[in-house]
């Protein structure tokens, strides 16, 4: 029998804030979003960019510390599987989306609730910060 592959790797910026909750078996989940983007340049010299929107859970204690340490505008890098969901919404429509399941998260830069709380219990190197990159 042959073996499949489903495995993501993304380096992006947080669009919110994490936000976790727990289900009914007490198991942490957090959910947040993550914005990677491109640019390039056509052969006749114009420069394009884009930028793609992933939906990232994290279960466990990886859901608590992405919820501790993440924050809107920080980089990071997730690494994890792909997993659709459907579901049904109020008004009765079917939908469906595609998740990264997160089993590795790595800060690209110094924690931005560290840095608003002004916390010195964590240790990180000090990186160049490249929000600027980004308008959020």
């Amino acid at each position: 029998m042959s073996r499949g592959l489903n495995k993501v790797q993304i380096i992006g910026h947080l669009g919110r804030d994490p936000e976790m909750r727990y289900t009914p078996s007490h198991r942490a989940v957090t959910n947040f979003n993550v914005a990677t983007s491109r640019s390039w340049k056509t052969a006749d010299g114009e420069r394009h960019s884009e930028t793609e929107w992933f939906n990232v859970v994290a279960w466990g204690s990886l859901a608590e510390i992405c919820h501790q340490y993440l924050a809107k505008g920080q980089q990071v890098y997730i690494e994890g599987r792909l997993q659709s969901r459907k579901w049904e919404d109020d008004e009765g429509n079917k939908r469906t989306t595609v998740e990264i399941h997160a089993n590795e998260m790595i800060m690209l830069g110094p924690s931005k609730k560290r840095e608003m709380a002004g916390d010195d219990e964590l240790e990180t190197d000090d990186y160049e910060d490249s929000e600027d990159e980004f308008p959020f």
